[in-house]
């Protein structure tokens, strides 16, 4: 048994499903026995009141029969019990149970049993009160300085302290500034209530002047009357700790000061009878309850806090001497004298378990044996390291050395779309202005081989996509069980999302506490997001894809967008999307090349993109390997950066509204305290026109706040814009040069770096920073250009030319043979790809200048860089 574990006693556990909170647990001796030996006092929340004496045969046995003295259910939840001087016209100890809207007082008692079932205990209710108010907690103390007898007072939820003088009810006050009950205690040195309060501050209120405050009945009495009849009620002292308390406690010891400690979230403090701290401890953990008691050292005072760590932490002022692990979490602590045995620690958890410890170690009677000496026998550990290397060596042969529940991994969840769109729509509170906005349902499958423990299932589509419900929390999954859940897709944002794609993540934990994930990617339709249409013959923007294979029916490739029935139909299709304008697909009927032609760039992305995938597919599927795609026009660079300016001029709008934002606040609160002291006052002044001046400011900031919020709706629909674009452009330029797939990696991460678009991190700075670095290391003309060095601080440029001109060059030098790598080596290779390095064009050669596929920009012909090759 480890050496800082609390020595089980007496245990036992309450009832079943039962709960019980801090004021559920008291000890004294209730039925006035005189043996000076302490009872242990249980209430629950379901009603149950029970009465131990423990009286174990040898430490660590459970309960007796014998050693619950009383058990009774009352009609009600008891909140709290406590012993003390109740009952008028004699000292005797009586129990009072605080339910929610009564407080009863009972007389415990014992009559000797003659036969062996032994004696037998009851309650006596003595008095009680019914209470107008429901009841927090309560304290009791002499109040006033009375001798002899206790008093009682009940705090209720909504802050009036209400107290009795025994069987009767004498007053009750409200607390100021009260907002929710904190702790309430008692302190008989000063005669004072002291609590927290909701402002995370300890308060102290003087009996005295509770009593001569004005009476809660009356609360409603003008301010004449107010005058007049009674004294407002104040506070004695105010300690301000900034959190908030668990428990107040307040000790008095011969041997020690009188001191107020204060059990809050992260600190605990001790404070004088005047609220000043004399010391504070603060907690590197989350605590659950506490009780000081009497230390054996003079001035110091002895503290035992319980956490929610199981553990029982002793402190002597702020050191601490002891730390003892329990088997539950405590939510009350108590020290006792049980059966002559002084300082027993009793502990309640909030499930019922019941523990009376001690601390300290049982002295270990294992010995060692005796180790025999013998002598070694080389020839033995010879054979027997033979053997060893043997069963190592077999095992290191063996391939399949992960275990069978790795290999297939643990947990695996699989994403299903449907092929059809839903009959209903499920779309809610979407922004597109469309009759009908379609929706898809996508069915989630869990399946688990092993225990996962707490799965946690989250399903993320790319805004403005949607989805009825993102988030999923099952209980544990059992080995070989699975879960399925389904939901629909949309669209929400008035706006073409620039990719078609969802993901699925599943969090869960092992047996072994270890957290793992699993995730699957899944496909939407293009249905979702746009329907078939009348084909246009005129549009801004055209783009021709080139195949090496007979351009095939879109009647084969694209099913669900045309009918069957219309042959016109086979070679030219038309896709309206229903948050942007009309795409128009054509096949040559002579040539193997398509055209995509639209009024806006960005529609061109995802089909283009569809067309792609669907042709080489189709291929797929007739074993064709040598299918390939094309693109010999010219890449829209001039288009392209029409919607980076556009993106950035709504980020330049951003920023002057955060500032006229800012400005008009000031001015706001200006006025604002400008009022303050006009009112203040006590010879009134005129205004001079300041109310007028504070509507006026006050209707900038609202017209200012929803221009921004409008401005930030416009933002993220030319982000989308933007990357939609991007993707297009990305993918002109890898079917241009023939990129490889790790090469179209890199201009993914150069161009679709950011998920999200801020004012503090822009794509604008970010994309430019990536491709400065491609063109000063693997797109680098010279070792000039590598020794520069590029800021590592990212900030929001003045405008976009740089960006723009960098982009060109970017295009340039790949039309000039370069080649995107990461590897440090790749500059010096690059010199040797590229003739005469990336030279500058002087500007007085463009009329001689050839238009390059690949580029709206004009660059040097092959001729040209001939002649430039053959100068000196």
């Amino acid at each position: 048994m480890s050496l800082f574990k609390a020595r089980d006693w007496w245990s036992t556990t309450l009832g079943e499903k039962e709960e019980f909170d801090q004021g559920c647990l008291c000890v004294a001796d209730v039925d006035n026995s005189g043996s000076g030996q302490d009872k242990i006092i249980v209430g629950s929340y379901m009603g149950y009141l029970r009465i131990f004496n423990p009286h174990p045969v040898k430490p660590g046995d459970g309960v007796q029969a014998e050693d619950l003295l009383l058990e009774v259910q009352l009609r009600e939840p008891i909140l709290q019990v406590e012993v003390g001087k109740f009952v008028s016209g004699t000292e005797g100890l009586h129990l009072a149970v605080l339910h929610f809207r009564k407080l009863c007082v009972y007389a415990v008692s014992g009559t000797l049993g003659n036969v062996e079932h032994g004696n037998q205990y009851q309650i006596k209710l003595m008095y009680e009160h019914n209470l107008q108010r429901t009841a927090c907690n309560m304290t009791y103390g002499p109040f006033g300085g009375v001798k002899g007898r206790d008093l009682i007072c009940i705090q209720s939820m909504d802050g009036m302290l209400m107290l009795f003088e025994q069987e009767s009810y004498a007053f009750g006050r409200f607390l100021p500034g009260f907002l929710l009950p904190g702790p309430l205690t008692y302190s008989s040195r000063t005669d004072s209530f002291i609590t927290v309060s909701s402002c995370r501050q300890v308060e102290s209120y003087k009996y005295q002047v509770l009593a001569f405050a004005t009476d809660a009945d009356e609360r409603q009495e003008t301010e004449q009357q107010k005058l007049s009849s009674g004294k407002r009620l104040a506070v004695d002292w105010v300690l301000n700790i900034g959190e908030q308390a668990l428990d107040i406690c307040v000790v008095s010891f011969d041997q020690a000061v009188s001191s107020v400690f204060v059990l809050g979230e992260r600190n605990f403090f001790c404070l004088k009878d005047n609220g000043q701290i004399r010391f504070m401890k603060k907690l590197d953990y989350s605590p659950s309850c506490f009780i000081p008691y009497c230390s054996v050292k003079e001035g110091t005072i002895n503290t035992l806090v319980g956490n929610h760590n199981k553990m029982l932490n002793v402190y002597e002022d702020v050191t601490l001497k002891w730390a003892t692990q329990l088997p539950h979490i405590p939510v009350s602590v108590k020290v006792a004298n049980l059966q002559d045995l002084k300082g027993v620690i009793v502990t309640l958890s909030d499930n019922g378990h019941l523990q009376c410890s001690y601390l300290g170690t049982d002295p270990s009677l294992f010995q060692a044996p005796r180790v025999e000496s013998r002598e070694i026998s080389y020839e033995e550990y010879d054979a027997e390291m033979k053997e060893l290397q043997k069963i190592i060596k077999e095992a290191t042969k063996t391939q399949d050395v992960l275990p069978k529940s790795e290999k297939h991994r643990d947990l695996i969840v699989t994403a299903e779309v449907s092929p059809d769109l839903d009959a209903e729509s499920q779309a809610i509170d979407s922004e597109v202005k469309a009759e009908a906005i379609p929706s898809v349902t996508v069915k989630i499958t869990i399946q688990s081989r092993v225990t996962a423990q707490k799965p946690n299932l989250v399903v993320c589509v790319q805004a403005p996509l949607a989805v009825t419900r993102d988030q999923f929390i099952f209980d544990d999954l059992e080995p070989d069980s699975s879960e399925t859940v389904v939901l629909s897709v949309f669209l929400k944002g008035n706006c073409s999302p620039s990719e078609l794609e969802g993901n699925c993540v599943v969090s869960y934990d092992i047996a072994t506490g270890t957290p793992k994930v699993a995730q699957c990617n899944f496909k939407l339709p293009l249905r979702l997001i746009c329907f078939p249409a009348q084909p246009s013959k005129a549009a801004n923007h055209k783009l021709t894809i080139d195949t090496n294979k007979p351009p095939v029916s879109f009647l084969t490739i694209f099913p669900d967008f045309v009918d069957p029935s219309e042959d016109d139909q086979a070679n030219v299709l038309g896709f309206q999307f229903l948050a942007g304008s009309k795409t128009t697909l054509l096949a040559s009927k002579t040539s193997q090349r398509y055209r995509i032609q639209s009024d806006q760039l960005e529609d061109l992305w995802l089909i283009t993109k569809e067309l792609i995938l669907r042709l080489e597919e189709h291929f797929k599927k007739q074993n064709c390997k040598d299918f390939a795609c094309t693109f010999s026009g010219s890449i829209p660079l001039q288009e392209y950066f029409e919607l980076i300016d556009r993106h950035f001029e709504l980020r330049l709008n951003a920023e002057k509204f955060q500032e006229l934002l800012s400005e008009r606040a000031v001015q706001f609160r200006a006025i604002e305290r400008r009022l303050l002291t006009r009112f203040k006052d006590k010879t009134p002044a005129p205004l001079q026109h300041l109310d007028t001046l504070l509507e006026g400011t006050f209707r900038e900031v609202i017209a200012l706040a929803d221009a921004a919020e409008e401005n930030q709706a416009n933002l993220f629909q030319a982000f989308t814009k933007l990357k939609s674009a991007t993707h297009l452009v990305i993918m002109l330029i890898s079917l241009w040069q023939k990129l490889s797939t790790d090469q179209v990696a890199i201009l993914e991460a150069t161009f679709l770096p950011l998920a999200e678009d801020t004012q503090e991190l822009g794509w604008e700075e970010t994309v430019d920073a990536a491709v400065s670095y491609l063109l000063r290391t693997c797109l680098s003309k010279s070792s000039k250009e590598q020794a520069l060095t590029v800021s590592s601080q990212l900030c929001m440029p003045k405008d976009t030319s740089r960006l723009k001109k960098n982009i060109t060059v970017f295009c340039d030098r790949l039309a000039k043979g370069g080649r995107l790598s990461l590897s440090t080596d790749s500059a010096t290779q690059q010199a040797a790809v590229m003739p005469g390095g990336c030279t500058t064009i002087p500007e007085s050669d463009l009329e001689e200048r050839t238009v390059i596929p690949g580029s709206t920009g004009t660059f040097p012909s092959h001729g040209q860089i001939a002649k430039q090759k053959s100068k000196p």
